[in-house]
């Protein structure tokens, strides 16, 4: 068997031709003409690409090209989340398939449809829709996130897919094991931040499915409304602690203090609401107490803290696709102070 030469436009981690084959074999019918593709831009993890037949477009997932840290890039898990979700409340695209043979892209992926909606990445794209439409837009985001916390995990058959009990102290531990498994420089103050949070675990309340990184530019806006229309990225997802998807909002609507950052920071468009609101919203429609959110922030920046490493430490092993992989690593020392600041706010109150 020969192969067919890579078209140099098609993008690394795809091959249309050997996609092609194999949804014609398993959905025959389902693509109409030779497939082409696009890197999506944007996600730091999992790839994500456009492809189309001329006709209809489809969005396909699979893991970065290389250092694939165990269970981190589980397509299986991703795929299941999001058909488990599709009929409740919370928009996500419909699935089409699972793939697992990694002789045909490389690597497993699925494939799901492709949803008309804008990520908003910057202060600067919500500047453009203004400052009312960028309002409702974040606090349909909090919405969308209790809705998500509201959904009952057995009657849509993910009553397994987590073990909620000691579920931030796993947490911890397990961040903690990623950042060692990534580590090849020194970082101040990350292992002080790692044992602080450690010492000072609050109580969870009652575990529901959790996204594991909530934020503006992992979902879909669009229609009149400004709604959300799909929430994608689900490769961290499980049953756990609820509050940690609200901590990680409250960090990505936080002002980072940098003027220019490869990581959203959408928090100084104007109509932008502030954490606090967002805190106090989640709240009152979720019925949850939030008082111990200061911990879940603290938190947030440092699991970012121990992903932006891991990007790093892959970039300069040259196993990164996209732009902006070269400014990761100096956003990494920000994010650690920003979490021991925010368990100093915690101690002190």
């Amino acid at each position: 068997m020969t192969s067919t030469p890579r078209d140099p436009q098609d993008p690394r981690g795809l091959d249309p031709v050997r996609l092609r084959a194999h949804l014609d074999a398993a959905r025959p019918g389902l693509v109409a003409g030779p497939l082409g593709g696009r890197l999506i831009e944007g996600g730091r993890s999992n790839l994500t690409y456009e492809v189309t037949d001329g006709t209809s477009r489809w969005v396909v997932r699979r893991p970065p090209l290389g250092h694939v840290l165990a269970t981190a890039h589980d397509m299986r898990r991703e795929h299941r989340v999001i058909s488990a979700l599709r009929g409740t409340a919370v928009p996500v695209p419909g699935t089409v398939l699972l793939c697992e043979d990694e002789s045909v892209l490389g690597a497993p992926f699925y494939v799901m449809e492709y949803v008309d909606g804008v990520p908003y990445r910057t202060a600067e794209q919500l500047a453009e829709i203004g400052p009312e439409r960028t309002r409702r837009a974040v606090l349909g985001l909090v919405d969308t996130l209790v809705d998500l916390h509201a959904v009952d995990p057995e009657a849509v058959g993910l009553g397994d897919f987590g073990r909620p009990e000691g579920f931030l102290d796993r947490q911890l531990r397990r961040w903690g094991k990623q950042l060692a498994a990534s580590r090849g420089r020194e970082l101040a103050g990350v292992d002080e931040l790692h044992s602080a949070l450690g010492r000072s675990l609050p109580s969870s309340p009652a575990p529901t499915v959790v996204h594991g990184d909530f934020r503006l530019d992992n979902v879909l806006i669009g229609g009149p409304d400004d709604a959300v229309r799909a929430v994608l990225d689900w490769e961290m997802s499980t049953l756990g602690d609820p509050l940690t998807d609200l901590g990680l909002l409250v960090m990505y609507s936080s002002d980072l203090g940098l003027g220019d950052s490869p990581v959203s920071t959408t928090s100084r468009a104007p109509g932008h609401p502030a954490p606090a609101e967002l805190i106090e919203r989640y709240a009152a429609r979720s019925g949850r107490d939030t008082g111990a959110i200061a911990w879940y922030t603290a938190f947030a920046w440092f699991k970012l803290a121990v992903i932006l490493e891991g990007i790093h430490y892959r970039y300069t092993l040259g196993q990164t696709v996209g732009a902006g992989f070269d400014r990761i690593g100096e956003l990494v020392p920000v994010f650690i102070e920003h979490g021991l600041t925010a368990l100093q706010d915690l101690q002190e109150g």
